[in-house]
């Protein structure tokens, strides 16, 4: 059954289902095991304006639920993302949405606007204000609705889509969102990791080598849920972008049915590269079964119960 595009913004998706940044390299690596042209988009790992070598060993550890991860954004830069990642996306058919990130409002500047000069060749850029695992001096722009809205405001005027991820770990969610939107972003995809700790009782020390990290999977999706939920009640003319734990049809749906329009899947596919392709052809069976023909009859149906 044919079903109208998902619209987030200026950005229409012809599924809704995307990959989630930072769980595959670029992307291209996906089209191995399924045609990134059938999903709704490819978003990739966070890109900087300057290459970076990410954190010290240990960087994953797995967890009954999900797995903890402390890579540090470990990256060669936008340079190097548009002479040779960008093309192999690109081949593969993958509507692309590069992640970026920085230490500074500038940081984030420069890299879009690295990005602004191929947007010809993207569908937005989503906004990376929330890695939980960089440790040292870095500011979690998603905990300061100014420094955050301050990043939006100086991507936002080169003209490319804006799509700001948030964090679960604060209280100010809500608030964050608004202003992010305020500034110009035309989404926001909620949420990113939740930070969280292991030790191992072997050594005494913990598992990562930077000590804390970022929880994903199964084991944070009731708080993404939470939070989707949360900031569509506040602000229910917003796009949303949900991701957290999605591993089935099931958990696809019940993000859209707290508010989100389209979902990201990351954390599958460590256990099975395919799962973004078999979560949505199964997705849209659902759908079919019930005669969805709109994706917009699903998202935010919580709030009409």
């Amino acid at each position: 059954m044919k079903r109208k595009p998902v619209s987030l913004g200026k950005v229409e998706l012809d599924q809704p289902l995307m990959t989630a940044s930072g769980t595959a390299g670029y992307g291209a690596e996906f089209a191995d095991y399924f045609g990134l042209h059938d999903l709704g988009a490819v978003v990739t790992k966070s890109v900087a304006h300057f290459e970076w070598p990410g954190n010290r060993a240990p960087r994953l550890h797995p967890t009954k639920s999900g797995m903890l991860n402390s890579v540090g954004l470990q990256g060669s830069g936008v340079d190097h993302f548009i002479e040779h990642d960008l093309p192999a996306l690109e081949r593969a058919g993958a509507k692309v949405v590069p992640s970026i990130w920085g230490h500074s409002v500038d940081d984030y500047r420069v890299v879009t606007e690295k990005l602004a000069e191929v947007a010809d060749r993207i569908a937005a850029i989503e906004v990376n204000l929330s890695c939980p695992n960089l440790g040292g001096d870095h500011t979690m722009f998603a905990h300061d609705s100014r420094l955050a809205g301050q990043i939006i405001e100086q991507c936002e005027r080169f003209g490319v889509p804006l799509w700001a991820k948030l964090s679960p770990n604060t209280d100010l969610l809500v608030d964050i969102a608004r202003a992010v939107l305020a500034a110009g972003s035309q989404a926001l995809t909620l949420v990113n990791t939740v930070s969280g700790m292991a030790i191992d009782i072997g050594t005494g020390r913990p598992t990562l080598g930077t000590g804390r990290g970022g929880l994903s999977g199964p084991a944070i999706r009731p708080i993404a849920v939470r939070c989707i939920y949360d900031v569509r009640a506040a602000l229910p003319n917003a796009k949303i972008i949900g991701v957290g734990g999605v591993v089935d049809a099931e958990s696809a749906v019940e993000l859209m049915m707290a508010g989100a329009d389209a979902v990201q899947v990351g954390t599958a596919t460590f256990a099975d590269p395919k799962a973004p392709a078999k979560i949505l052809k199964a997705l849209n069976k659902w759908a079919d079964r019930r005669g969805i023909t709109d994706w917009s009859q699903v998202t935010s149906a919580a709030h009409r119960a």
